[in-house]
């Protein structure tokens, strides 16, 4: 309490100036339908641009929920998209699909799951990313796993509740791919440097590539749905000895700063798994 007095004693001559300041023009404004106007805009300016920084600062600190709601929104919009339902041949049906259906009795074969991102590493060679969803939610081994901007790897381990997917960005991943424009296929891989750049190996030299080219899954993916986008073509290298060539992908997905995915279920992919093994058996 002293020091407030002392600070009052010490600059009472400028504090009494901006009280009398204040008050004249309080007193202005009261008397003054021109200065009225000419400060009340003023006010409204600063008060305006005051709200619109804390409204900018509150909409940093929620932008997490914000992700969230949109990553769940965006898997409902997927799950409905045409290109996720089967038609059924009814003639040739025997027992019923337990499989959900629409009034047109189209079967569904691929199931969206929206999962928050609670690990991810994309500096070792092999790198994997944990999901805060597992096998009490849905998720399976084999499951693919995509972003808002591209792919992103398949789930190999689950627990009750945490599921670990292997990120492309690991020397073992292997994803059949194409180029969009004509569907010359390849498979996309990691050569274990850049995590903003994959290997696109084997694609034919018939294709006419150029950069910028889009990448997308191919339709030989028993994991992931058809024309996912994967990246750009940033680079082609072409080996005289080969009659493939292999291209550098720039990645859609950005994987220092992915927090939310969607898990993607094939509901034949077991089948489909079964039925390729037993020709590798005989």
């Amino acid at each position: 309490m002293k020091n407030i007095f002392l600070f009052i004693r010490q600059y009472f001559t400028f504090l009494s100036f901006l009280l009398l300041q204040v008050l004249s023009i309080v007193l202005l404004t009261t008397s003054s339908k021109t200065h009225e106007t000419f400060f009340g805009s003023i006010a409204n300016e600063v008060t305006g641009k005051i709200n619109s920084k804390f409204t900018n600062l509150r909409s940093y600190f929620t932008l997490q929920e914000t992700n969230r709601l949109l990553v769940k929104e965006n898997a409902r919009l997927r799950n409905e998209l045409p290109k996720n339902i089967l038609v059924v041949d009814s003639l040739r049906i025997v027992v019923k699909d337990s499989t959900v259906k629409d009034t047109l009795g189209r079967s569904r074969k691929y199931i969206f799951l929206p999962a928050k991102v609670i690990g991810n590493s994309y500096t070792l060679q092999n790198n994997y990313i944990m999901l805060e969803r597992g096998a009490l939610q849905g998720i399976k081994k084999g499951m693919s796993v995509i972003s808002q901007a591209g792919i992103v790897g398949v789930v190999v381990e689950t627990s009750d509740n945490i599921s670990k997917v292997m990120s492309l960005l690991h020397r073992n991943s292997k994803v059949s791919a194409m180029l969009k424009k004509d569907n010359s296929a390849g498979s996309i891989e990691w050569d274990g440097e850049n995590p903003s750049y994959l290997i696109l190996k084997n694609v034919s030299k018939s294709a006419k590539i150029i950069k910028g080219d889009s990448v997308v899954t191919s339709t030989y993916s028993s994991n992931f749905p058809s024309n996912l986008f994967i990246g750009t073509v940033s680079a082609i290298n072409s080996d005289p000895s080969s009659n493939f060539y292999t291209l550098k992908v720039k990645t859609a997905t950005n994987f220092f700063t992915v927090q939310y995915v969607n898990v993607i279920e094939n509901i034949r992919y077991a089948e489909q798994l079964q039925l390729e093994n037993s020709g590798k058996n005989q």
